[in-house]
């Protein structure tokens, strides 16, 4: 008899790797899906003080869509604390550049702001092309109709 057994609470807490495609996706709408994900509200387990969550390899980041102007409107800041030290950078520069980043930092601002956010944040993994490392890892597909509804590949 195994010394170590596996109760219902490991089972329930069991990571799961799900695929985003975000092609022609809007980015404020499929960031909050994302974000649900990364917390675990979609569990029935779901508890805001414990890390519940799971793995998201989101692909093609370079064909997110925004609503309106905001490719060459929207702002992104950052300080160094020096006098002086503010640098801004545009929405469409920054998707040229690193378009895993506009991701991210969306993902990021609508997670809670506690401990657990850099540790959910690590668990989301951004590509900007369709290839990604993690094609064994993958258990769910998100559906591109219904961002919430996810079906297991075959």
């Amino acid at each position: 008899m195994p010394s170590v057994t596996i109760t219902h609470a490991t089972l329930a807490y069991a990571r799961v790797w799900h695929l985003v495609d975000v092609r022609g996706q809007v980015l404020g709408r499929i960031g909050s899906q994302i974000a649900q994900t990364l917390m675990g509200k979609h569990k029935p387990i779901y508890d805001p003080s414990s890390d519940c969550g799971d793995y998201v390899v989101v692909i093609n980041a370079k064909h997110i869509a925004v609503s309106g102007r905001k490719r060459e409107q929207k702002q992104y800041w950052s300080h160094s604390q020096y006098p002086g030290g503010l640098k801004q950078i545009t929405m469409e520069r920054l998707q040229e550049k690193n378009p895993e980043k506009v991701i991210e930092k969306a993902v990021s601002g609508m997670l809670p702001k506690n401990r657990l956010r850099k540790v959910r944040l690590a668990r989301l993994l951004v590509f900007p092309d369709a290839e990604h490392p993690y094609a064994g890892n993958i258990m769910k597909r998100n559906d591109t109709k219904i961002p919430l509804i996810t079906q297991p590949i075959e």
